[in-house]
């Protein structure tokens, strides 16, 4: 089953899950033993994050948080740690993840990180504005399907 690993640092990796115990690989690769949580922010997707990273202190992550607030057409809550998105079935189970969302994640991840890249030259000048900034190329990188 096709999925994605967005780190914290805008790192993206492709991943092939089995289909039987995909749930176990997936707590691997968000880093927990213990809860994974599943939300949905795309309806052909579920998105699946440590259920208590930022409890624990996981690091943001501005590129997963950037793509489900550009899915949603809204500012959403900040994500802590790394994040699988698989694609979802119409019943809500995890599935293969489709070309058009993968490419979604791709194109978002890039412009976050080139974005985080600039700002060391030339820094926002709050984080009202850095959220702004973001969500707007975000808003662009899904809409225009690139």
């Amino acid at each position: 089953m096709r999925a994605l690993r967005i780190a914290p640092d805008t790192t993206l990796t492709e991943l092939t899950l089995p289909e039987a115990d995909a749930l176990s690989v997936i707590r691997h690769h968000v880093g927990t033993s213990g809860a994974v949580d599943q939300a949905v922010y795309h309806h052909r997707a579920l998105l699946h994050v440590h259920g208590e990273g930022q409890v624990v202190g996981l690091d943001q992550n501005l590129a997963a948080w950037a793509l489900v607030s550009a899915w949603r057409r809204m500012a959403l809550y900040p994500l802590h740690g790394p994040v699988v998105i698989t694609g979802r079935t119409p019943d809500g189970e995890a599935a293969a993840l489709d070309d058009d969302l993968a490419e979604h994640a791709r194109t978002v991840t890039q412009t976050v990180r080139q974005t985080l890249k600039a700002w060391k030259a030339r820094p926002p000048a709050s984080s009202e504005a850095a959220a702004s900034e973001l969500l707007a190329y975000a808003a662009r990188d899904v809409a225009s399907g690139r």
